[in-house]
C-alpha cells in the first residue's frame, strides 16, 4: 500500500507498522549504526582539538591567534563541503540504502584522515601544504556531511515507538564519544610526550589511528542489516531521494531544520570545539588545563545524551527544544562573560556544564525530531540536506568568527551573535509542532 504523508503537516498513511523487532535486534542495530558515527566525529574532531600544536607547521607567519584564526578558516572550508556531502550521501541513501552510504562516508573519512596524517609542512612543500590540508578537510567534510543523515535517519529507523527518543539519543552519545575520544587523545599524548615532540611530529598520531580505526568500521558496517523505513519505500517504489522533492513538498519542514539547527550547532561548537581555545586563548588557562577541563565536561555530556533522548518519550520534543534554546539564549552572555574572568578550573568546569545542560535538550533528540518530519522515501536528504546547510554557516563558522572578533578586539560581540542566532531557534521551536504526536516514522 502506498504511503500518502507528505509531511509532518499532512495526512498520515493507513498502512499498518512492520512487525516489531526484538530488544536484542534493536540493540545490535543501534550498536552497528553507531560505531561509525563516533569514528567519524573522532577523526572530525581530531583536526579541532590537535590545531594548536599544528597550525603553525602550516601557517608559520603571524602570533598564535593568526595561525589558529587561519587553520579554523580552513576548518570552515571543510564545513563548507559538509552540504555537497549532505546531498550527494543523503540522496544516495535514499536510493541505494542507508547501509551503502554510512559505509562508503567511513571509507572518505579514512582517506581524509591519512593524508593529513602524512601531509608534509610549509617548511617542506611551502604552499603546497596548507592546500594538502585543505583538500583532506573538504574529504571530511564531504564525509561528516553524509554520515549525520545516514546515521540520524537509520538509528531513528530502527528505534521502536516507545523508545525511540533513548535510542536516537544515541548518535549524539557516540557523537560526543567521539570528540570526547580525540579529547582523551590529547591528554594522553600531553602526559606521555614532551610538548616540543607533540607540536614537531606527535600531532599525527591521532590521524594515524583514525584512518586504522575506520577500517575497522567500513568491516563492521559492510555486515549490517538494512533498515525497515528503506525497505518499505523501495517496496512501495517511490522516487526515493529526488532533491526536488524536498523543497517542492516539504519546504516548510526544510526551513525549521535549518533554523533549529543553526542554534543549536553555533551553540554545539562554541561549548565544545572552540571552548578549549576560549580556556586557553581567552581565560589564560595552560593547553594541559584546558584540555582537561573539556575532557569531563564531555564526558558529563555524553552521559546526559539518553536521559534526555528518555525524557523526550515521556513529554515530548518540543518542551525540550524549547529548554535548549529558551535557556541558551538567556544564558549565554553571562555564561562566557563569566567564564572569560575566571582562574578556577572548577569553576570553569561549571559554567560549561551548565550551558551543556541546555545543549542537551537539543543534541540527544536532533536527529530523531528531523527524521520524524520526513517521509522515508526522502528521509535521508530532508535529515542531511538542510542539517549541512545550516551547521556549515553557522557551526562550522564559529571559530573563525569568534577569533575574528578577538582579533578585533570585540570578543563580547561574538557573545550577542550566539544569542542572536540562538533567538532564531527559539522562534522556529515555536513555530514547529511536536514531532512525537506527529511522526513520520512508522515502522515499529
Amino acid at each position: 500500500m502506498a504511503v500518502t504523508e507528505t509531511g509532518v503537516f499532512g495526512e498520515t498513511p493507513d498502512a499498518p507498522p512492520p512487525p516489531g523487532m526484538t530488544v536484542g535486534q534493536r540493540l545490535k542495530a543501534i550498536l552497528g549504526g553507531s560505531a561509525g558515527n563516533l569514528v567519524e566525529w573522532y577523526d572530525w574532531s581530531i583536526y579541532i582539538f590537535f590545531t594548536v600544536y599544528f597550525a603553525s607547521h602550516f601557517f608559520p607567519e603571524g602570533d598564535q591567534t593568526a595561525q589558529l584564526f587561519k587553520a579554523a578558516a580552513i576548518s570552515a572550508v571543510g564545513f563548507l563541503a559538509r552540504p555537497l556531502g549532505a546531498w550527494l550521501m543523503g540522496a544516495y541513501a535514499d536510493r541505494a540504502g542507508r547501509r551503502a552510504a554510512l559505509t562508503l562516508s567511513v571509507s572518505m573519512m579514512c582517506a581524509g584522515s591519512l593524508i593529513i596524517a602524512l601531509a608534509p609542512t610549509y617548511a617542506q612543500v611551502g604552499a603546497l601544504a596548507p592546500a594538502i590540508l585543505l583538500g583532506a578537510r573538504i574529504l571530511q567534510g564531504l564525509s561528516v556531511g553524509g554520515e549525520y543523515g545516514a546515521s540520524a535517519t537509520y538509528l531513528s529507523e530502527v528505534a521502536g515507538a516507545k523508545r525511540r527518543g533513548f535510542w536516537a539519543s544515541f548518535q549524539y552519545v557516540t557523537l560526543i564519544a567521539g570528540s570526547l575520544s580525540a579529547q582523551g587523545m590529547v591528554v594522553l599524548l600531553q602526559n606521555l610526550m614532551p610538548e616540543a615532540d607533540l607540536k614537531a611530529w606527535g600531532w599525527r598520531i591521532p590521524f594515524v589511528i583514525g584512518a586504522l580505526l575506520a577500517v575497522v568500521v567500513f568491516w563492521v558496517r559492510s555486515g549490517m542489516h538494512e533498515s525497515q523505513g528503506f525497505e518499505n519505500a523501495k517496496a512501495e517504489g517511490e522516487n526515493r531521494g529526488r532533491t526536488m522533492l524536498l523543497f517542492v513538498r516539504h519546504p516548510r519542514e526544510t526551513l525549521m531544520v535549518m533554523g533549529l539547527t543553526a542554534g543549536g550547532s553555533l551553540a554545539y561548537y562554541v561549548y565544545t570545539s572552540y571552548m578549549q581555545k576560549f580556556l586557553i586563548n581567552t581565560s589564560g588557562f595552560s593547553k594541559a588545563t584546558a584540555s582537561e577541563i573539556m575532557l569531563a565536561a564531555l564526558f558529563c555530556f555524553m552521559l546526559m545524551q539518553p536521559l534526555v533522548g528518555w525524557l523526550s518519550d515521556r513529554i515530548g520534543r518540543k518542551p525540550l527544544l524549547l529548554f535548549a534554546f529558551g535557556g541558551g539564549m538567556v544564558a549565554t552572555w553571562p555564561l562566557l562573560t563569566a567564564i572569560a574572568g575566571t582562574t578556577s578550573p572548577a569553576v570553569a568546569f561549571g559554567l560549561i556544564m551548565i550551558a551543556l545542560v541546555f545543549q542537551s535538550g537539543y543534541s540527544a533528540i536532533s536527529g530523531l525530531f528531523k527524521a520524524e518530519m520526513f517521509p522515508a522515501h526522502i528521509r535521508a536528504l530532508g535529515v542531511a540536506l538542510p542539517y549541512a546547510i545550516a551547521n556549515s554557516i553557522f557551526g562550522g563558522s564559529a571559530e573563525a568568527v569568534a577569533l575574528s572578533f578577538k582579533t578585533a578586539g570585540r570578543e563580547s560581540n561574538f557573545y550577542i551573535y550566539v544569542t542572536a542566532i540562538l533567538a532564531v531557534g527559539l522562534l522556529t521551536v515555536i513555530l514547529m509542532p511536536d514531532t512525537r504526536k506527529t511522526s513520520l516514522i512508522k515502522e515499529d
